[in-house]
């Protein structure tokens, strides 16, 4: 991880959550933020998205839908994501 990219309190969760939704062989710690989660960052696919949206709806109580057309910037980095999950979140 970037040394000058530091974690929020909400990415380092959201980190978590991503790594033991998808089982994936990586501390969350050391998720950057801002790289991509698709493709060159950390290469998840679109079964790992459905994973990861079926993850954020039962903690955080609001639906990531897939026919979304900002899901591009939604799931572009683990920064975007905990950025769009502390507007929605419930509760």
């Amino acid at each position: 991880m970037n040394s000058t990219t530091v974690m929020t309190p909400l990415e380092a969760e959201v980190a978590g959550l991503i790594v033991g939704a998808l089982q994936l062989e990586v501390a969350p710690e050391e998720i950057d933020p801002e790289a991509p989660l698709f493709g060159e960052g950390l290469g998840l696919d679109s079964i790992d998205a459905l994973e990861m949206a079926l993850a954020v709806s039962r903690k955080y109580g609001f639906q990531l839908r897939s026919d979304d057309e900002r899901n591009g910037r939604i799931f572009a980095s683990l920064r975007s994501l905990s950025a769009h999950i502390e507007k929605n979140r419930v509760g």
